[in-house]
């Protein structure tokens, strides 16, 4: 027989026998698994080769002094799991089934400099996040949900979240959002990968994409099979005349605060867009992520207010209060409400019932919109300290876009290029950077980042202490004079 290739208590066992030995020390109703793990460790790891002939049950429980049956039962378990084989009589062998891990080699792990300070855009002040508060929804939630909602889903979402995210944004943001097309989803990626699938699903093969614009706006949309053409933009905002010429039937739009720029799109521009989505029956995809964040006056309403049949609006809280709690709505066109919500329910069935249970307790009882101000006082502070502390160390550089968001546009003095050079110098400084040129498209990027050859960075302060952006930028200033 083939798998006699090793007799009992021969030289393969005896390697692994040491396995084996902490079986009999454990107490007596931990035995049965502990043995089961160690054949199974035993095998997987090479240490019982296949054809290994295994001791009777009556032996190897002798030797380990354990019961004959539990022995028994270790063997008839792994057998049903192909790691061992058997024939009446004959005994018991480790089979061929198993394939152990490849090893891979483990080189050192790259040595990343962490910045002093870290300006790099998209994160929000982490320790803003209101733990006391979600630690009482949490219990008023688990008390008050009722067991048929532990159930799957609504890949929609919980009904009560979606009236409460409705009432939101019709509140703060004006958006036009009835309950039954607003998708609960895991934040603006889902909400993107959602529409990408369900517009390629219905024939588009194109998306326009603002330029320069988030990376990420490409990669979800290419995931679902749609190519990317760049929508440039000037001092309104996005070209009209440009989407009209790009064949694309869906624009991908920051309209309230232009990521990474910091304009926001003209009231006549808008109206230019809508324009545009109705004559080529088209669709708007409006990211507002950070819409609620405005500093020097009312936030402006969001775009989909204007036209709910031409505008798919999304939004999250990742910037309001954490974006590990992967949470985000989207408020679906009536069109494309069916399609949307097929793939997620094909996805992920839907969306954590309990974290959903959370977010509409915040919303209802006010402490979303308490959280919202807390943020907004805090990001408002650290924008001024920003503006404050280049005034100082280093004049000359000009702060653009609306005061809004968690980043500003900042270019910096002529005598700090290029660029290059620059930023090699900042992060031997210790200063983590973004210039704007990062954003743009490959291929279409200016030297420099402009014309003027001027380097234009991207600031991130949200998740810094006003202090941390004073030592930063003194940092950057000194810079500029090295």
């Amino acid at each position: 027989m083939p798998y006699e290739s090793e007799p009992p208590g021969g030289a393969v066992w005896a390697a692994a026998w040491e396995l084996l030995l902490p079986t009999a020390a454990a107490p007596p109703r931990q035995r049965g698994r502990l043995l089961q793990e160690a054949l199974r460790d035993a095998v997987r790891s090479g240490r019982l080769a296949t054809g290994t002939r295994l001791p009777s049950g009556r032996a190897l429980a002798a030797d380990l002094g354990v019961s004959r049956g539990l022995v028994t039962e270790a063997y008839e378990q792994l057998t049903a799991e192909g790691y061992l084989r058997s024939r009446r009589g004959a005994g018991t062998w480790v089979g061929g089934a198993v394939r152990g891990e490849v090893p891979v080699a483990a080189g050192p792990a790259p040595q990343e400099s962490v910045p002093d300070v870290d300006f790099t855009p998209g994160t929000p002040d982490l320790s803003l996040f209101p733990r006391a508060a979600w630690s009482a929804a949490h219990r008023r939630a688990v008390s008050r949900l009722p067991h048929r909602a532990l159930g799957y889903p609504d890949p929609r979402g919980l009904p009560e979240l979606r009236g409460e995210i409705a009432r939101l944004l019709s509140r703060r943001r004006g958006v036009v959002a009835d309950p039954g097309r607003v998708v609960v989803c895991s934040g603006v990626a889902q909400a993107m990968t959602l529409l990408g699938f369900t517009l390629h699903g219905a024939g588009q093969r194109t998306v326009a994409v603002e330029e320069p614009g988030s990376p990420d706006h490409r990669a979800l949309f290419a995931a679902a099979g749609l190519e990317s053409v760049p929508l440039p933009l000037d001092g309104e905002g996005p070209d009209p005349a440009v989407l009209a010429a790009s064949g694309a039937r869906t624009a991908v739009l920051t309209p309230s605060h232009q990521f990474p720029t910091g304009t926001a799109v003209s009231a006549a521009r808008r109206s230019a867009l809508l324009r545009w989505a109705r004559a080529v029956d088209g669709l708007i995809v409006e990211d507002d992520y950070d819409g609620d964040f405005r500093y020097d006056r009312a936030p402006v309403g969001a775009l989909q207010g204007l036209d709910p049949d031409r505008v798919a609006y999304t939004g999250s809280v990742s910037k309001s209060l954490a974006p590990g709690l992967r949470l985000g709505w989207l408020v679906v066109p009536a069109r494309l409400l069916d399609g949307v919500v097929a793939r997620k329910r094909l996805l992920d069935l839907g969306n954590p019932v309990l974290d959903q249970a959370l977010l509409a307790d915040l919303v209802a009882r006010g402490d979303y919109d308490r959280q919202l101000r807390r943020c907004q006082r805090a990001y408002r502070e650290r924008r001024d300290a920003l503006t404050a502390a280049l005034a100082v160390h280093c004049p000359g550089a000009v702060v653009t876009g609306i005061a809004a968001g968690l980043h500003a546009i900042v270019t910096l003095p002529a005598r700090c290029g290029p660029e290059a050079a620059f930023l090699g110098l900042a992060r031997r400084a210790g200063l983590g950077l973004r210039p704007l040129a990062d954003y743009e498209w490959a291929g279409r990027r200016e030297p420099a980042a402009g014309r003027d050859g001027r380097v234009r960075l991207v600031l991130g302060y949200a998740h810094l202490t006003p202090s941390e952006i004073a030592r930063g930028v003194a940092l950057l200033g000194g810079l500029g004079t090295a």
